[in-house]
């Protein structure tokens, strides 16, 4: 089993679109083994992004992550990381696959409505973030047995 760290952004937390993108990770048999509404702190937002620290858009990032609460969670399932990513679909919303969560709601690059880390080094790093280790619950789910 893989975990992978995931942050549905303000803006579709904002649209009412929380439940709507979860429910494609929990459809597709991936475990939520921790999850949290926050209002994400400036250090916080810092650290999530320090890899773009110093580009254009940096700053405009932080300002936009700050602007809103945000959903955070780890997923859990065998290629976690993988698949989050295929039901993310792209980055740019107009090139995601239209049955993408950035394909079906996205409106822009900058603001593309969710976040996945892109390996497992990064999801750790970045969920360890925001939980502890004692915020991740283990349990096994209905989907288990079908693997």
């Amino acid at each position: 089993m893989e975990r992978e760290f995931v942050m549905i952004k303000p803006n579709a937390v904002k649209r009412g679109l929380t439940s709507e993108i979860i429910k494609n990770y929990e459809q597709k048999g991936l475990k939520i083994v921790a999850m949290k509404m926050i209002k994400m702190k400036k250090s916080q937002a810092e650290r999530l992004y320090t890899q773009h620290k110093g580009k254009d858009f940096y700053e405009p990032l932080l300002e936009f992550i700050l602007s809103g609460p945000v959903i955070v969670m780890i997923l859990e399932g065998p290629r976690a990381i993988e698949t989050v990513r295929n039901i993310n679909g792209e980055t740019d919303p107009l090139k995601a696959s239209p049955g993408s969560i950035r394909g079906k709601y996205g409106l822009s690059v900058r603001k593309n409505i969710v976040h996945a880390s892109d390996s497992n080094k990064n999801a750790e790093e970045e969920w360890k973030i925001f939980f502890k280790e004692e915020e991740i619950i283990e349990y096994r789910n209905g989907l288990e047995n079908e693997l």
